[in-house]
């Protein structure tokens, strides 16, 4: 009995190791920045954010955006500068560049439900 708890303690950690394994060290970078990229641009009216409410309602919480767009469409919009309104808030305009784009739609693409 004791040998079977003892194999099963174990198991369990190397699983939990190798999940946080998961991630190198350059991914964690790459959503690190994307998280940043995203509260600074947009967290004033959208959950940026795997939890938590809009700061306007009318504005969609961002892991919830691959219900409504294709991720991948938003590429080009992102580097020509996306100009569109929340219904008396319109979006800051700004225009990212190949690196932010790829970091911040990495970071979408990690808090998607």
């Amino acid at each position: 009995m004791l040998r079977f708890a003892t194999l099963a303690i174990a198991s369990c950690l190397l699983f939990a190791a190798g999940a946080a394994a998961a991630k190198t060290p350059g991914e964690a970078r790459l959503l690190k920045r994307g998280r940043a990229i995203a509260q600074e641009n947009c967290g004033r009216c959208h959950a940026v954010g795997p939890r938590g409410e809009s700061a306007n309602p009318k504005s969609p919480p961002f892991r919830s955006l691959a219900r409504k767009y294709p991720l991948s469409n938003l590429e080009e919009a992102l580097a020509e500068g996306i100009v569109v309104g929340h219904e008396g808030l319109d979006m800051p305009q700004f225009r990212l560049n190949a690196a932010q784009i790829d970091a911040l739609l990495a970071y979408l693409a990690s808090i998607q439900k």
